[in-house]
């Protein structure tokens, strides 16, 4: 396992738009920590994002991995180019004929999506981390450790997406045409077609039942929006009397969905790979 994934960062580390991205990617995670030097400090207007509540511990863990999550379409490029190299630059073929069974070289691209889910993971954690030790109103550990299970469904929700795209770049071999096709996917099949599809068979809670069951909204369903958690949204919805409140838990069975569609992909994958000819 630990040679599969030295080939594949060796081939990472020689693709310069590769490496950019993984950089982008992490780069612009630190930048949530630029949020907290937003002041507004003109008289009768005195404003301090991190005096509002958003660096608290545990909604920071909530907010950040939601955030982080946008972010996710970085790591699906280089994923989805990664896949597609392979077949530009016979690199594939090439490892083949060096030894490398299908079934290993499938391996090696899983174990590199898991890696990027898990650093990932990581790295978004210790910034909300220090973030939260920095700026939250409340330091206690019980506290501080409570609501972590955001990290799992945040990871859950790389490893099923990563999957996907792996699945997607084996599939169409190039890059953007993959990238459209996610697009695509997600745009006019799921929340056109099968949205529109089901509410007309099933009506609004059926509709809502087949949603949760589509790869991309479950992977959507792990970790709900945290904005209308912000007290000033709060603050706002009670003025006005309306409730948006919802429900902000990561519940296994979302989990156990976007692991089906994993497992689902990686199977397509090889099945793919073992039929073509390459």
């Amino acid at each position: 396992m630990i040679r599969l994934l030295q080939i594949e960062f060796i081939k990472l580390w020689n693709n310069r738009a590769s490496k950019f991205l993984i950089f982008a990617y992490f780069g612009l995670i630190l930048c949530m920590a630029l949020i907290a030097m937003i002041k507004i400090d003109r008289p009768p207007i005195v404003f301090n994002i991190a005096d509002q509540g958003i660096f608290n511990f545990p909604y920071i863990w909530h907010m950040n991995t939601w955030i982080a999550s946008w972010l996710k379409l970085f790591f699906a490029i280089v994923i989805v180019s990664m896949m597609a190299n392979e077949y530009s630059n016979k690199t594939i073929k090439q490892n083949l004929i060096d030894g490398l069974s299908k079934k290993e070289f499938l391996m090696s691209k899983f174990l590199m999506v898991i890696s990027f889910s898990i650093l990932s993971t990581i790295f978004v954690f210790l910034v909300s981390l220090v973030l939260g030790l920095l700026y939250s109103d409340f330091t206690e550990i019980a506290i501080i450790f409570s609501d972590l299970e955001y990290f799992l469904g945040y990871f859950v929700k790389l490893l099923g997406f990563f999957t996907m795209c792996l699945f997607l770049g084996l599939l169409v071999k190039r890059s953007a045409f993959a990238l459209g096709f996610l697009i695509l996917w997600w745009g006019i099949f799921e929340n056109l077609i099968v949205r529109i599809s089901a509410w007309k068979l099933f009506g609004k809670e059926g509709s809502e039942s087949v949603m949760r069951f589509m790869p991309l909204e479950a992977m959507s369903n792990l970790i709900v929006e945290p904005v209308t958690k912000f007290k000033a949204v709060q603050s706002l919805s009670t003025q006005l009397g309306t409730d948006l409140s919802r429900d902000y838990a990561v519940h296994w069975y979302d989990l156990l969905i976007v692991l089906g569609w994993t497992a689902i992909f990686i199977y397509l994958s090889y099945a793919l790979l073992k039929k073509r000819d390459l």
